[in-house]
């Protein structure tokens, strides 16, 4: 019978075997600390239409209301650093490091999934769900819980030795396992994330007025951009990487080993007229299984009328 160390390692090693570049530990429980700072944010509307995050408030601050029983919240990594990027002069339009390759929500889930069949099978009867952004779960709270990193000042969890350009997945399950404990704090007294915010929302060191992001206006929000954020986009159509583009910690990203997030040879020859011309066929075939999906041709095309008054 293993102990609960040696479970905690099996775990970890199967992670590694699977691709994922880290992988921690926590103990299920009630996030007690982040009760109050969920409410105060979502009382300040800082969700904007983002409805969706004002729900399920009990769940998604105590794991055990979504796996009854559950023990353990076992948190992975994955790098998505591309190791080519595409041009983002001041007349390219951009789209945000993560849209490159294919939806990490499909390539997640099918590693935790094979994560977790490892952990049934040496462990048997486990019982635990996996999650990738499909449910209410503070996934960047749980990473740093676990010792992946800590959450910097622009709201992203950041890592000492790789940065902040990863997707965070977990498993949830009733399987008692050896947590890890937070690391500190390293953003000290660093605060290029605030200034470099053109649309200003990062209120606060550590808190993000997500109805302000870039990424908000271009993915989340369904009805026209602000006029407020006239000249102030910088061209981003699809997400914004601002933020983690100027963030010191960054310097130590290293090109990601998924080949499933490698941009395609047509994303890769898409001109600026291309992207202004592109038709529903094309939108179709070239975004077929990629994050822009979200946003729909109709998204995507007001998101570049938008940038073009700028």
């Amino acid at each position: 019978m293993l102990d609960l160390s040696q479970r905690s390692e099996f775990v970890k090693r199967k992670a590694q075997e699977l691709g994922f570049d880290f992988c921690g530990i926590s103990e299920a429980g009630f996030l007690e600390e982040q009760a109050p700072r969920l409410e105060d944010w979502l009382s300040k509307n800082y969700n904007g239409e983002m409805a969706w995050m004002a729900n399920h408030f009990d769940k998604r601050l105590d794991p055990t209301k979504l796996v009854p029983g559950a023990k353990s919240v076992i948190s992975v990594m994955l790098n998505y650093y591309p190791s080519e990027r595409l041009s983002e002069g001041d007349d390219d339009y951009k789209i945000s490091k993560y849209a490159y390759g294919k939806d990490y929500h499909f390539v997640l889930k099918d590693k935790l999934k094979s994560l977790f069949n490892a952990i049934q099978e040496e462990f048997g009867s486990i019982d635990g769900r996996v999650f990738v952004d499909s449910a209410p779960v503070m996934d960047k709270v749980w990473a740093e819980k676990s010792g992946l990193g800590w959450i910097g000042k622009h709201s992203n969890l950041l890592n000492r030795n790789s940065g902040s350009f990863f997707f965070i997945g977990e498993i949830i399950c009733d399987l008692s396992l050896e947590p890890d404990g937070p690391i500190r704090d390293y953003c000290g007294t660093c605060t290029a994330c605030i200034e470099a915010c053109p649309t200003d929302a990062i209120v606060e060191p550590y808190v993000v007025d997500g109805s302000k992001c870039i990424s908000y206006y271009t993915i989340e929000l369904k009805e026209a951009i602000p006029e407020e954020a006239k000249g102030k986009m910088n061209n981003w159509v699809f997400g914004c990487d601002i933020c983690q583009d100027v963030c010191p910690w960054n310097r130590f990203s290293k090109p990601h080993q998924t080949p499933e997030f490698d941009m395609s040879d047509q994303l890769k020859g898409m001109s600026k007229n291309d992207w202004e011309e592109i038709t529903e066929e094309v939108f179709s075939e070239l975004f077929r299984k990629s994050p822009l999906k979200r946003t729909k041709l109709k998204g995507l095309q007001r998101n570049i009328g938008f940038v073009k008054q700028d």
